[in-house]
């Protein structure tokens, strides 16, 4: 008799026993069941919203093509001549504050002529031409105008391009600022599309920012300094304004 009870204590221990595990086991994937469904709704209660800025700056570098075109009898008569006018656009040009680290060569060439009146298929020899261009990059851009004015005094007769940009310092720095102001743009967004609906912003998810948007800005002359009557008065050229704009996209999660 007492056998039988032992067995029928140790049955309902096990069989207890069994039942509490049961329900450790339930609770337990009832828990990890509700983290994931938890981490699903997460990922999907999720806000993207794109921010900009922009901002205009005055250019803080300019650069300057300017050359000497020659063209004469033979080719050393040409390149005597060119040589000698472009050592005097140099002289005029220090003298005008162009540093020697300033320049350099940018385009060089001799250039045969020919005469194709009386024959097309060859065509007469009739002299050459010699082309000399240098590039001036400097920070000094108040002092374009003096630059042109001196080389062209000088012997310079192509004036090919004034571009002005600005400093890789100078962008990096504006850059930096624009980002800041890009993502509190988007932040304002996303606080005001979560509050609309009734959320609120919880947290990031991920940032993609975008390259800062640099257009090339475009020398404005001043028509006014060239009417007749004028004067004698310096090259106007003004450098303008550039924008620069900067762009993200913020994925938010919202709860």
């Amino acid at each position: 008799m007492g056998h039988f009870c032992n067995r029928n204590k140790e049955k309902f221990a096990v069989t207890a026993a069994i039942s509490i595990l049961s329900v450790v086991i339930l609770i337990g994937i009832e828990h990890n069941f509700a983290n994931i469904s938890a981490q699903t709704a997460m990922a999907n209660n999720t806000l993207i919203v794109s921010g900009s800025a922009s901002n205009q700056t005055k250019p803080d570098k300019v650069t300057v093509s300017l050359g000497v075109e020659t063209i004469d009898d033979t080719a050393q008569a040409a390149l005597t001549s060119n040589s000698d006018l472009m050592n005097k656009v140099l002289e005029a040009l220090k003298v005008a504050g162009v540093q020697e680290n300033e320049t350099s060569t940018s385009t060089f060439s001799i250039t045969p002529n020919y005469n194709y009146s009386s024959d097309n298929t060859q065509g007469r020899l009739i002299g050459f031409t010699v082309s000399n261009s240098i590039q001036i990059e400097s920070s000094n851009i108040e002092r374009v105008a003096a630059w042109i004015d001196g080389a062209v005094s000088a012997g310079a007769n192509n004036v090919n391009n004034i571009y002005f940009s600005l400093s890789n310092k100078r962008l990096d720095d504006l850059k930096n600022s624009l980002l800041k102001d890009t993502i509190d743009n988007a932040k304002t967004k996303a606080a005001i599309a979560a509050r609309a609906t009734g959320l609120k912003v919880i947290g990031v998810k991920s940032i993609i920012v975008g390259e800062a948007g640099l257009p090339p800005p475009i020398p404005v002359y001043n028509t006014e300094a060239l009417k007749p009557g004028a004067g004698a008065i310096s090259t106007p050229i003004i450098s303008g304004q550039q924008e620069i704009s900067m762009t993200v996209s913020i994925i938010y999660l919202i709860g």
